[in-house]
């Protein structure tokens, strides 16, 4: 499991990446991914499509970033290609109905 992110200034895009399993493990990690950059105008996106476990602490990191996304007045909070297992996860917490989810 691991986690990085990489700030892109001519796209406006904070893409923080997760592989292997998303739990309470990678708190810390996750949290040093956005909390000390600007994020005023830019579009955070969570992407997915390496990790292949996701536990309830973190649906509570998501929900960390969406409400930093919208105190930091970044543009939007995309979370991007989640595994079938994933974004079934994702549905039953209705986080489709809270986050934009890319396919």
């Amino acid at each position: 499991m691991s986690i990085s992110s990489q700030l892109n200034q001519d796209l406006g895009q904070l893409i923080i990446c997760i592989t292997g399993r998303f739990d309470y493990s990678l708190h810390r990690d996750f949290r040093a991914c956005y909390e000390n950059i600007s994020v005023e105008g830019v579009q955070l996106i969570l992407d997915l499509s390496a990790a292949d476990y996701m536990d309830s602490s973190a649906l509570g990191m998501m929900l960390l970033l969406k409400e930093h996304a919208e105190k930091s007045q970044a543009l939007a909070l995309t979370i991007r290609k989640p595994s079938p297992a994933i974004l079934k996860i994702l549905e039953i917490a209705n986080f489709d109905k809270l986050l934009k989810i890319e396919n």
